[in-house]
């Protein structure tokens, strides 16, 4: 089994079994001591640190923008859901919005502490006259935030 570790999973002492890899975008987050030392301890055992295709980038970011998670994904989640795509892994992540996208795409995840996510449908909602939108922003009707919510 092929195992793609989200940043969490060097700031847990969970065993992950399998061939592990992560992307650089990742390693680049580590920048506590004990995530730094799980990481080279990983690292000695067989880790893989490697970037994913441009291709599996856009589908990543396009599966985000349907789940409509874009907004809460950072570039290192994307690369993620990226590199799961183009290894064919199991993402390790307990980040709900990059399991959200990963159901969209069928790619299986496993959370390290948290719950397991379901799929969740998102809406946006102006704060102030209660209208809907079709994305985050700022009311054309009264000029209030309109804020994600569940649907």
């Amino acid at each position: 089994m092929k195992a793609v570790l989200d940043a969490t999973a060097f700031f847990v002492e969970r065993p992950v079994e399998g061939d592990l890899f992560t992307t650089p975008e990742v390693v680049a987050e580590l920048v506590d001591l004990r995530a730094k030392c799980r990481y080279e301890a990983l690292l000695t055992t067989g880790l893989t640190v490697s970037g994913a295709s441009a291709g599996a980038l856009e589908r990543a970011r396009r599966a985000a923008e349907k789940s409509r998670d874009i907004g809460v994904l950072s570039p290192t989640d994307l690369s993620v859901l990226a590199l799961a795509l183009d290894i064919g892994g199991v993402i390790y992540t307990d980040d709900f919005a990059l399991q959200n996208a990963a159901i969209v795409l069928g790619v299986p995840t496993e959370p390290l502490q948290q719950r397991r996510a379901v799929r969740v449908r998102w809406k946006y909602r102006c704060s102030g006259c209660g209208r809907y939108a079709d994305h985050e922003g700022e009311c054309m009707v009264c000029g209030a935030a309109i804020r994600r919510t569940r649907r």
